[in-house]
């Protein structure tokens, strides 16, 4: 996808505006005297690596995009965090306090606040989507982790339920007031292309009104438990960037696992490995299975919405195709209920 000459001096002016705020940022944390940072990602927020000169010590520096997320709502993320390291066995990047005793900096830019948060690092890569079969095997232990977060989610609810979160469901993901933008202005929505959306958006909607928010089907969900934001070092699997954690319901985490691959031959796998890994800690009845394709749906609508409304690395390689890859399914969950 060729982008025009604008766009690319938009593109450039935002990045050097972030880094900007990152090496202002960095100096509000004590140990990170003598430090580099270096682009990680942009997408909705810029996230650095930072390492230390003299000791080669690394961290993460997240810069919070203006206006996504209000400063208590980070706070509630970062309390999510904590007890996520203090309840569980789940290997997650931990806050780390500034020289102000808090872990949110406040960098203002142009009159505008932008919340900076420093984690820890962890080591490891991300799954392949390119390694079928490791990708299924890896599965299975997702699957475990994500009881595990569901698991906490539950027995802490009465605590996280106090938290400031965004809650994911119909209105905020495809409804009235997407978080991520409407599916109607993603790439390639042609008129046809948009009555078939239409259509399968109303019976998702009439599903999950069905479905409910019973407490042991919704609740605090990591959201974007996509291969991005796992990471593999040996035969352990660590969880990042719970930037868009709230309340939605627990099978939406499976929808997020296979985000960008849903199209993939071998997602029926990848479910199956999963539901394994699943019900190793926690039950989960078979006739909450029929939903799954309502739930991975849903998520891919979201997405085409979140392609056509940002403008980064993986929004540019998508483009339409991934919108066009989408009418299969689309037809498929239509008009038999099913994805593959």
């Amino acid at each position: 996808m060729k982008l025009s000459n604008s766009t690319v001096d938009s593109l450039h002016r935002s990045l050097d505006k972030f880094n900007q705020i990152a090496n202002v940022a960095i100096r509000l944390y004590p140990l990170l005297t003598k430090s580099t940072i270096q682009l990680l990602n942009y997408s909705e927020n810029a996230t650095y690596l930072v390492k230390k000169t003299v000791t080669g010590e690394k961290y993460i520096l997240r810069v919070g995009r203006p206006g996504y997320h209000t400063k208590p709502e980070m706070e509630s993320e970062l309390k999510w965090l904590k007890s996520i390291d203090q309840d569980s066995s789940i290997q997650v990047s931990l806050p780390i306090l500034g020289g102000n005793g808090e872990y949110i900096q406040v960098v203002n830019y142009v009159n505008e606040p932008y919340y900076c948060t420093l984690f820890t690092f962890l080591e490891g890569d991300a799954p392949s989507e390119e390694n079928e079969k490791e990708l299924i095997s890896q599965f299975e232990k997702l699957g475990e982790i994500t009881a595990q977060l569901h698991e906490h989610s539950i027995n802490k609810g009465e605590k996280l339920n106090q938290i400031r979160r965004i809650t994911w469901d119909f209105e905020t993901i495809l409804g009235s007031t997407p978080k991520w933008g409407r599916w109607q202005d993603g790439i390639a929505i042609t008129p046809e292309r948009a009555d078939l959306f239409t259509k399968v958006a109303e019976k998702i909607n009439s599903r999950l009104e069905k479905f409910g928010k019973e407490p042991h089907q919704f609740g605090l969900i990591h959201s974007d438990l996509r291969l991005a934001n796992l990471l593999v070092e040996r035969e352990q699997i660590k969880v990042i960037d719970f930037d868009d954690c709230g309340f939605g319901w627990y099978l939406y985490d499976l929808a997020a696992s296979i985000s960008f691959i849903e199209h993939k031959s071998y997602v029926p796998d990848l479910i199956t490995s999963w539901l394994k890994g699943y019900r190793k800690v926690r039950s989960l009845p078979e006739e909450l299975e029929l939903e799954f394709p309502t739930f991975i749906l849903m998520r891919r609508l979201q997405l085409i919405a979140w392609v056509g409304s940002r403008d980064n690395e993986t929004t540019r390689e998508l483009g339409s195709r991934f919108t066009e890859e989408t009418d299969i399914l689309a037809k498929k969950y239509l008009y038999e209920g099913k994805l593959y």
